[in-house]
């Protein structure tokens, strides 16, 4: 096939994605769905117009990777540290029940063995990036069953590297050698995560101190450090999903993390579009129905399934009843991950490809139905809390979590906001400062005084992380007008907002658009500039009292910035003329 045709049918999938996608966004449903059904609308199964070529292969592939890094990403230890025991209580016992719930589906249904293994592996993973990306938009991924569910993930998350790293082996061909690859799997892993993790502790943290600043520099570096994992990965005859992920896990811990999610993103999308588009292309019409009323049934029994598996082990954990029906009915469908595993169990040769068919159906119902499921969990649940009622104890509660409502946000660390901290601190007891330099950053986390988030505001990844949209007051010392409309547009409607401003024009469009305060500090200079004046001419000894009484304040906010202990001395008299 000449390059023109490689362009031409990979420009179709772009634009066939695109135009599908906006009718998947319009019915609220998640853009992976829109992008299997353009690989079926271009493929064998209507109209057969594209085929996976070369080009389509090899950027699936990379889309694999790419999606595997970005999972990794989410892979915050700290996000769920406070509940880490019961999580993974859950998520083992989670991972062991609804796999011997899929194997009895799958042989009940009359599947051969190795079409049971296969199923039964693929359809015990959670849809990740749905889930967090539905949960986030709702608010909810900081709620404690958010917070359950992104546990439970990530503990899912490990268990799918494992199984793609041993369907990536050259051959299982008896229990032996699956046992022996299993371990060598396992050995493998565990060197490249050791690696991993050190990495995130003593070598990433200078690295991306130094370059974090310089935006595009910060962006590559990024991509480089994923690709290292992969040729690591292939070398120790590993899948690149393994080093992909195992990349992202050690950006994850660090503090620009979440800027990073937000710049890798994009590139992501692009790729896991060809991804699953590809999926498309390899089914013939008779691979995607072959199995279509399985596929139905199936799809039933295991959302069923799933959902009480997860509300008996939440249960158990004594959390509240209403904790254990969201967590579970977040975590009914069957992931994109399956896909994963069926295309490269169809590419081993273990399966067939009417097997990738049956769990694209499976993936598209479930994902379709579970996406208005999540949507109105809390609606679903004041309608069924009657019934549930009765699994209420007095032994059971939810743990006090530590998550920002209530709030101040700081955008920018400077002098003003440095000053003003302690007092957003004694008025509403916790603050978040957003800040996009490194140095500053790095104050901070040495002061241990205040939660930071790096990056810039204007990324949804950054705004989210310090739950902008839940502040009850914000202070932004940007006087960047974009910056500030983004900010007035998160805050909640009750919300307290300050912004600063240069320009009279900017201040204007700022109070139209909701701010309380426009900081216009080219004016309160003029006013202070002009006050002195006034003391200096009418009354010199004032004057000369209000220029000690900065001189002492500059002199006190020089000591307690190179960290030189201050004198137990009174504050300095305001004198209210």
């Amino acid at each position: 096939m000449s390059q023109i045709a490689l362009a031409a049918d990979f420009a179709i999938i772009i634009v066939a994605a695109t135009v599908i996608g906006l009718v998947a966004r319009r019915t609220g449903q998640p853009t992976i769905i829109a992008y299997i059904l353009t690989g079926l609308l271009l493929g064998p199964v209507v109209l057969d117009i594209v085929t996976e070529d070369v080009l389509v292969e090899n950027m699936a592939e990379l889309g694999l990777g790419f999606l595997l890094f970005l999972l990794g990403m989410k892979m915050r230890f700290d996000d769920i540290r406070e509940i880490l025991r019961p999580i993974v209580n859950i998520a083992v016992w989670q991972t062991i029940l609804q796999t011997a719930l899929a194997l009895l589906v799958a042989w009940a249904l009359g599947f051969d063995p190795t079409e049971i293994v296969i199923i039964a592996l693929a359809t015990v993973f959670g849809a990740t990036p749905i889930i967090v990306k539905i949960l986030t938009d709702k608010d909810e991924i900081t709620a404690l069953p958010g917070k359950i569910d992104v546990g439970v993930l990530i503990v899912q998350d490990i268990y799918l590297v494992v199984v793609l790293a041993l369907l990536g082996a050259d051959s299982l061909e008896n229990p032996t050698q699956i046992a022996t690859t299993l371990g060598i799997i396992t050995v493998m892993m565990t060197s490249i995560g050791l690696f991993s993790l050190a990495s995130s502790r003593y070598l990433l943290p200078q690295l991306f101190h130094r370059i974090a600043d310089n935006k595009d520099v910060f962006l590559v570096v990024a991509i480089a450090w994923a690709f290292l994992f992969i040729a690591v990965s292939e070398a120790f005859d590993l899948s690149l999903e393994v080093g992909a992920f195992l990349a992202g896990v050690s950006i994850a811990q660090l503090p620009y993390s979440k800027e990073l999610e937000d710049k890798i993103t994009p590139i992501t999308d692009i790729f896991i579009l060809v991804f699953f588009a590809s999926i498309g292309l390899q089914l013939e019409a008779g691979d995607l129905f072959a199995h279509w009323w399985e596929a139905i049934v199936a799809s039933v029994v295991l959302m069923v399934g799933n959902f009480w598996i997860m509300f008996y082990l939440i249960d158990r954990e004594a959390f509240s009843v209403e904790t254990s029906f969201l967590g579970s009915i977040n975590m009914v469908q069957v992931s994109e991950f399956s896909l994963v595993v069926g295309v490269l169990a169809v590419n081993q040769g273990y399966v067939g490809s009417n097997v990738l068919g049956y769990l694209s159906l499976m993936a598209l119902l479930t994902m379709s139905v579970s996406t208005y499921i999540i949507s109105y969990n809390h609606t679903i649940y004041a309608r069924v809390k009657p019934w549930f009622s009765r699994f209420e104890s007095d032994e059971k509660g939810d743990a006090d979590l530590e998550t920002h409502d209530g709030h101040a946000v700081a955008i920018g660390y400077d002098e003003i906001t440095e000053r003003v901290l302690p007092l957003l601190e004694s008025a509403y007891g916790d603050v978040v400062v957003i800040d996009r330099r490194t140095d500053h950053v790095e104050e901070l986390e040495a002061e241990g005084e205040y939660a930071y988030v790096y990056g810039d505001v204007r990324h949804g990844e950054v705004r989210k992380d310090a739950a902008l949209s839940k502040a009850a007051f914000v202070l932004s010392s940007s006087v960047q007008p974009e910056v500030n409309r983004v900010v007035l547009a998160e805050a909640a409607d009750d919300a307290t907002v300050f912004v600063e401003a240069r320009r009279i024009d900017d201040a204007r469009d700022l109070y139209d658009r909701g701010a309380d305060y426009v900081i216009m500090s080219t004016y309160l200079t003029a006013a202070k500039l002009s006050e002195y004046l006034e003391r200096y001419v009418t009354d010199r000894e004032t004057f000369e009292k209000a220029v000690a009484q900065d001189i002492e304040l500059i002199e006190r906010q020089a000591r307690h910035r190179e960290r030189l202990p201050i004198d137990d001395e009174p504050e300095p008299e305001v004198d209210d003329d």
